[in-house]
């Protein structure tokens, strides 16, 4: 089963927040486009400015690099609009995208799916845990969270707040406790209980702490204790705010943890949308969802052909 997209009303009205919510990005690109592109014929210099262009959107050097490439064999020397432009881009992100584009599947062979969620402060985990919850639920599933991250108070009332509004059990433990103890008897609470699905959440933590990376190795290795192919999803949630800088958090926490997919979040804060296509190209990781908002229905799946053409305002 995956976080499946809404019928087709609840669709056009998630494709309209996320052409608001990608509107810094692509009025940063689409406007830079329609200024370059009125008539004017491909040449050396305006290729350049188009991959300045795509770099100043942070889709990074190389992503840019290769889109004009690309673009340039079949057009240049010719008169191109600042349509064609948008439209070939568009395409030309969405074949990037598309490998990229996978739903969570859960493997009910595991019982419970364990999934741990992972992310620097402030990247929207509890969310992104409320909103995967809920979904599962909602298609008959048994939910269990549990409140790993045990530095802060606020973090375990508010899983404890989702837990209640959307009916999933939530095991917590004392204020400073240990996290990888606190996993492992939520763990073993979810088996007894057959619950579907364990969501675990963790502390925010900088990637370049190495104790606090330490110490997500440590839940790891306690839940394989009990079950020695878990956890069985790393859901790593990223700020699109953060830019070029999620390329080092992707980084750091892969050599800590297995990650298995990305959860976008915040792209409605920022002008820095084109980092998922970079992300994509140089990790090759599925996106699971992205958010545009601080609402659970905010959070949804990924769709490749859809943010292309939110990114560059096709």
């Amino acid at each position: 089963m995956t976080i499946e997209e809404k019928p087709d009303p609840e669709k056009t009205n998630w494709l309209s927040r996320l052409r608001h919510g990608l509107g810094r990005s692509s009025a940063k690109l689409a406007d830079g486009i329609t200024g370059v592109f009125t008539k004017r014929k491909l040449d050396d210099d305006v290729l350049r400015e188009l991959e300045d262009m795509l770099i100043a959107a942070d889709l990074g050097p190389a992503v840019a690099a290769k889109l004009v490439a690309d673009f340039g064999k079949t057009r240049f020397g010719k008169d191109v609009s600042d349509i064609e432009v948008k439209t070939a881009l568009a395409e030309q992100i969405a074949a990037i995208l598309r490998p990229v584009a996978a739903p969570l599947q859960v493997d009910f062979a595991r019982k419970p799916f364990v999934i741990l969620v992972v992310g620097v402060n402030g990247t929207g985990k509890t969310t992104t845990i409320a909103k995967f919850a809920q979904n599962y639920i909602d298609h008959g599933l048994r939910v269990t969270l549990a409140a790993g991250d045990t530095f802060r108070a606020a973090a375990v009332e508010q899983l404890r707040i989702w837990g209640n509004r959307v009916g999933a059990d939530v095991v917590a433990g004392e204020q400073g406790g240990d996290a990888a103890a606190l996993a492992y008897r939520a763990f073993e609470q979810a088996r007894a209980d057959a619950s579907d699905i364990l969501l675990i959440d963790t502390a925010g933590r900088l990637h370049n702490k190495n104790d606090l990376m330490q110490e997500l190795a440590k839940i790891v290795r306690v839940i394989k204790k009990i079950d020695d192919t878990a956890p069985h999803a790393v859901m790593l949630t990223l700020d699109a705010t953060t830019g070029q800088n999620a390329h080092a958090q992707v980084d750091a926490f892969r050599q800590m943890v297995n990650v298995t997919g990305l959860v976008v979040t915040k792209l409605d804060g920022s002008a820095k949308g084109g980092v998922v296509v970079a992300l994509a190209d140089k990790f090759a990781l599925p996106i699971y969802a992205v958010g545009v908002g601080e609402k659970a229905e905010d959070l949804q799946p990924f769709s490749a052909e859809d943010f292309a053409k939110a990114l560059t305002g096709g």
